[in-house]
């Protein structure tokens, strides 16, 4: 699967922006601010229904326009049209799959995978645990909607079970006890399917990380990921049932959820060392790049058709070395899109008669 084509209309700094792809390496290049990530964010868009950097929908119209309009065209064993369009008049974004308006972003999420390398994958390795919950709950969603539903249903019973556990923290538990005993079934039956997902994705996921940092560094250093229940066994249903029976009247006392996947953790370590506590910045960053690659080819495999890869601004944090080995192993991807501030020393990288560099000013794009 690739991007054939892309058409912006009122998005961000691209007022009106055709641009037609290679199947191969494609480089936006560019100073800050003018429009390069746009690009992989309106991609993004096409393949999510939401923005690559967390923006609500109506932060991406264009200054003084009522709405954005965003085209794609995807190629591969059969074509698929894809359009977003967001009115900021009545604050909606429709969503159309081959001119076919789709109510549910899960009809797209995964149908065209795509693999995202930016800068704040930093907090992936460095940040809280609901960081590395996201990565991992985002590859395993692509590749099981079976598992993305699991997530949504779940949501919901935290957001209810959270609200009634407010309302006997408000009101007392006598009149609510059996409501929270239901929904406590509830919770405990879902989490343990999603814990079930989890366990059954890490080992298999741990060894295209082990392969993806070797093509990086070829050094003998070992990645590995932990998860509380990998070794853990039995009934993960049961095993949440106690620990929410135990953890019941401080979640009462505190009016919120204690205990389920949502608060689950993955501990990244390197040569059986905790990286987040003791990496190098170097380690820090060759995990996150590994962690992506892994990503790429696992839903490559997984799903039966090759994720798009976008990457942006990572060769300016890079020394040579990991740059060329990177650039390298991307050869292996198949379709990649990659913003750099600066093209010169990083030449090398494009096969020419292959590859596309795009040259993004004020949002105006033109091939070179």
């Amino acid at each position: 699967m690739f991007l054939k084509s892309l058409k912006l209309v009122n998005f961000r700094l691209h007022r009106d922006s055709s641009l037609q792809f290679s199947e191969n390496l494609n480089f936006f290049i560019g100073g800050n601010g003018q429009g390069k990530t746009s690009l992989l964010e309106a991609i993004y868009y096409l393949s999510t229904t939401k923005s690559l950097i967390g923006a609500s929908d109506s932060e991406a119209v264009t200054f003084g326009e009522s709405f954005f309009e965003i085209i794609g065209s995807f190629g591969g064993l059969t074509n698929h049209g894809v359009k977003v369009f967001y009115s900021s008049e009545s604050r909606k974004k429709q969503v159309f799959l081959d001119d076919k308006q789709i109510s549910n972003s899960t009809e797209i999420i995964g149908r065209f995978p795509v693999v995202t390398l930016t800068q704040s994958d930093h907090y992936i390795t460095f940040g809280a645990p609901a960081e590395r919950r996201k990565f991992v709950d985002s590859v395993i969603s692509q590749a099981s909607k079976a598992y993305l539903s699991l997530l949504l249903d779940y949501g919901k019973v935290l957001r209810q079970r959270a609200a009634l556990l407010r309302e006997i923290k408000d009101k007392g538990l006598s009149r609510f006890r059996s409501e929270l005993d239901a929904w406590t079934e509830t919770l405990a039956k879902l989490g343990a399917q999603i814990i079930k997902h989890r366990v059954d994705f890490i080992p298999v996921f741990k060894d295209y990380l082990k392969s993806s940092y070797y093509e990086i560094m070829k050094e003998t250093e070992i990645p590995d990921i932990e998860y509380p229940f990998l070794n853990a066994g039995g009934d993960f249903q049961q095993e949440l049932l106690s620990q929410l029976e135990n953890k019941r009247e401080e979640e009462i006392q505190r009016g919120k959820n204690l205990i389920g996947p949502h608060r689950d953790d993955f501990l990244f370590k390197i040569n059986d060392i905790e990286l987040r506590r003791y990496g190098s910045q170097g380690q820090h960053k060759t995990f996150q790049i590994a962690l992506r690659f892994a990503q790429f080819f696992y839903l490559k495999d997984k799903i039966s058709r090759t994720p798009i890869f976008l990457m942006d601004d990572i060769f300016g944090e890079l020394d040579s070395d990991r740059s060329h080995k990177i650039s390298d192993f991307l050869k292996r991807v198949g379709q990649a899109f990659i913003t750099m501030t600066d093209f010169t020393s990083y030449e090398g990288l494009i096969s020419r008669g292959k590859d596309f560099v795009i040259k993004v000013e004020n949002g105006v794009c033109r091939y070179e």
